[in-house]
């Protein structure tokens, strides 16, 4: 794997990079040797946040995990995106259509136990009024959720308006 170590509000010092590339260089055996890790180490008061991004062709995978020690964060990030990829595996590589190329062939061909199925247990149908995005943010609020579909009034797509876990609003777009 190719690894590419960020810090926010953190000196990366020889033992951290050593620390992620120690515990990221674990999944080397699921992926080919030229696919990318981003990982971005940061600290916000107390909390010692480690996020890794692995961008793939057709799936992101992606894990967060935050603690009051940065090694004990690189652990716990490893940890997931490893249980991640054992539960999701079959949902995840698709060879017909080379969805497994950034995968090695050994995490291909093994065998697995089938995941938990997925399973949608409700299904909603309603109008996507045009508005914009920030009446899109004001309705969230009053219905009390924590994201919002709408058809926006300025490009007449389809977005998504959601509360992020810093208090503010983001915003999802198509992109074709």
């Amino acid at each position: 794997m190719k690894i590419t170590i960020t810090g926010r509000n953190i000196e990366l010092t020889d033992g951290l990079k050593s620390a992620v590339e120690e515990r990221i260089n674990k999944l080397d055996r699921f992926f080919s040797p030229d696919t990318p890790a981003n990982v971005t180490l940061s600290v916000e008061k107390e909390r010692q946040k480690v996020e890794v991004t692995i961008p793939m062709k057709k799936h992101i995978i992606r894990s967060e995990q935050v603690s009051g020690d940065m090694y004990v964060s690189i652990e716990l990030v490893e940890e997931a995106i490893e249980r991640q990829l054992k539960k999701y595996r079959n949902k995840i590589v698709d060879k017909k259509q080379q969805g497994g190329a950034d995968f090695t062939d050994e995490y291909l061909e093994k065998d697995t136990e089938d995941p938990e199925e997925i399973r949608i247990i409700r299904s909603k149908k309603f109008g996507v009024k045009p508005m914009f995005p920030e009446d899109a943010c004001v309705q969230m609020e009053l219905l009390g959720h924590n994201f919002y579909v709408f058809r926006n009034a300025d490009t007449d797509e389809v977005n998504v308006v959601y509360k992020r876990k810093d208090g503010a609003y983001g915003m999802i777009e198509p992109e074709f």
